[in-house]
């Protein structure tokens, strides 16, 4: 049940928000926003594989 939350999710932030690896943003120079939706990307990503 629960990976499969997790599925839904990481279909919907590949729809809604943005690909920073795809527009080559540098971890160095990312604010905080950038810096959270990388790790909500990261954590979503992280339990759908499991």
């Amino acid at each position: 049940m629960q990976k499969q939350v997790f599925k839904f999710l990481a279909k919907v932030n590949k729809i809604i928000l943005p690909s920073y690896s795809k527009q080559r943003l540098d971890l160095a120079k990312a604010n905080k926003l950038q810096m959270a939706i990388i790790g909500w990307r990261w954590f979503v990503t992280k339990n759908a594989l499991d």
